[in-house]
């Protein structure tokens, strides 16, 4: 439950970044009924508990523009994790499966390895769902519809582009959830049943959300690298045809490769914004990556009998995975550079943290059987941390990062003994390594990227800055020590340098630890803090 007072804070003598401007001063910060109320030279009489914050930054809290964390932000090492990389906003229902407006049953499964489930929620739309997180977590939780989700609740897994009626049902739906605070629309085109939505489907979803002046989030079709042109494309179509604002999800390719493709989308009048997380290594289903796409379609129980039976395995062993080593992306090297992230079997729960390569040589197995084998015994819920061939380096990263679009997303995946850094490691890395020591921004232009441009794209009208009327959504940033601890060897290792967080005005993190308010909410578009 949150524990709000009625104590005013004075934040004194610190670097006040503002977050929508590149500017910043030396100033004095107050926070009363969770409202920042002043910046200035404020007397200590003004307040009734004082923070030293010389020779810190005074920062708006990070916003993580794609984030996992719906089902485990209850979670206090989830929570802490997040906390002390400055993050006091997350926005998730993204890659167009989550929870709501469903039950949760059918989405909790599908996405276990990536989103896991929700402890509480089982039905009742948007609305139920943001009501889980009002005065249950000291961090706010925004919410996009799902479009795979929406399909699914009116057409189940069928593979038939959609009706005129059956369009019309999920618009309802859309609609609905938008109503109850929704900030817009994700997509997952690489995933079912949104696999099987054409532009046409897309579009149609996303007029109710053009109406709303909600954002369209896509995690675009057909993966990104080489291909990113064509799904820019499509987004692009689709903003023309509809009018919405749209965003790329997790956008990875060549850095001027980018830089080109999102110049010529400007170019047709559609402004795209993005969002990335500093490293080149993906996460997510190991059957997605290394099983046919079947696989995500296809009910558990007949995946998991497709993959016990002798005959369908050697089928897959002679005519699928000699693909997965054609693949430019993994190639003959994909046992060593797929590392299990979670399993939910306990026959392999030593695996977490190995790769297939390593898995094999211990048991004495071909890593194809390793693959069969896992997913089977994990009902298809295997996550998994995946390498890549081009390993691009931080200066490749930089010029993308950049761009004036970009908007910080970790894309974080808290299930299992062995997640990807990005979980722990992506705010306090653009902090550390892409201020101090690369300098691709300054400490006011990437508050700009991590915190004002996501709080503006999302519809938070009171967030994302550091002014009198704004949420007092603060994170008090050391600049000399901030950095992602991290690493793919030891992935759930906290951050340094953020030790003090404030969330709606009131302290969530102190000195590095959790205070045990829960002072976080669901947030609403559009909506000022309550």
């Amino acid at each position: 439950m949150s524990t709000k007072s009625n104590q005013t804070t004075l934040l004194r003598g610190g670097t006040v970044i503002d977050g929508l401007q590149p500017i910043s001063r030396r100033a004095d910060l107050l926070i009363r009924d969770g409202k920042i109320i002043k910046i200035g030279e404020i007397e200590a009489s003004e307040a009734n508990k004082i923070i030293d914050c010389t020779g810190r930054l005074v920062f708006p809290g990070i916003i993580d523009a794609h984030s996992h964390t719906e089902g485990v932000i209850f979670d206090n090492k989830v929570q802490k994790g997040l906390l002390r990389q400055g993050v006091t906003s997350v926005v998730t229902g993204q890659d167009g499966v989550s929870y709501a407006p469903g039950t949760g049953e059918w989405e909790s499964m599908y996405f276990a390895a990536i989103n896991g489930s929700h402890p509480t929620y089982t039905g009742g739309g948007v609305d139920a769902l943001l009501h889980t997180y009002d005065g249950t977590t000291p961090i706010n939780v925004g919410y996009l519809i799902p479009s795979g989700t929406i399909r699914h609740e009116v057409m189940g897994m069928a593979e038939s582009p959609a009706t005129t009626e059956q369009i019309k049902q999920m618009q309802e739906l859309i609609t609905t959830g938008l109503r109850e605070g929704a900030l817009g629309l994700s997509s997952g085109l690489d995933y079912v049943p949104n696999r099987f939505s054409n532009t046409e489907e897309i579009a149609k979803m996303c007029e109710p959300v053009a109406l709303f002046g909600g954002l369209y989030v896509s995690h675009m079709r057909g993966g990104y690298e080489k291909n990113a042109a064509a799904g820019v494309d499509e987004v692009v179509n689709i903003s023309l045809r509809t009018g919405v604002s749209s965003h790329i999800s997790h956008f990875h390719t060549e850095a001027s490769n980018a830089w080109n493709i999102l110049s010529e989308a400007q170019k047709s009048g559609v402004y795209l914004t993005f969002d990335m997380y500093p490293y080149t290594r993906a996460a997510g289903i190991m059957a997605m990556s290394l099983l046919p796409p079947e696989y995500s379609r296809i009910p558990v129980e007949q995946a998991i009998s497709q993959l016990s039976d002798p005959l369908h395995r050697e089928e897959l062993r002679e005519n699928w995975f000699p693909h997965i080593q054609d693949n430019p992306s993994l190639g003959a090297e994909w046992p060593s550079m797929t590392t299990v992230m979670h399993t939910p079997s306990e026959k392999w729960t030593f695996s977490e943290g190995m790769t297939l390569e390593k898995i094999a040589k211990d048991l004495n197995k071909d890593p194809i059987d390793i693959v069969m084998d896992m997913c089977a015994d994990g009902k298809m819920q295997v996550g998994a941390v995946i390498a890549v061939q081009d390993q691009r380096p931080v200066s490749n990263l930089s010029h993308l990062f950049s761009h004036p679009g970009f908007c910080g997303g970790s894309d974080a995946i808290y299930i299992g003994g062995h997640p990807h850094p990005r979980a722990y490691g992506t705010f306090a890395k653009f902090l550390g390594t892409y201020v101090r020591q690369t300098h691709t921004f300054t400490w006011e232009d990437i508050a700009i990227h991590l915190s004002g441009q996501p709080a503006r794209r999302y519809g938070l009208a009171d967030r994302g800055a550091l002014r009198p009327g704004y949420a007092a959504d603060i994170c008090i940033i050391d600049p000399n020590t901030v950095q992602d601890s991290s690493t793919y060897e030891d992935p759930i290792q906290f951050a340094v340098g953020v030790d003090d967080v404030f969330v709606n005005g009131e302290q969530v993190l102190m000195n590095g630890e959790l205070t045990g308010v829960h002072s976080g909410t669901g947030l609403r578009k559009n909506a000022v803090s309550h």
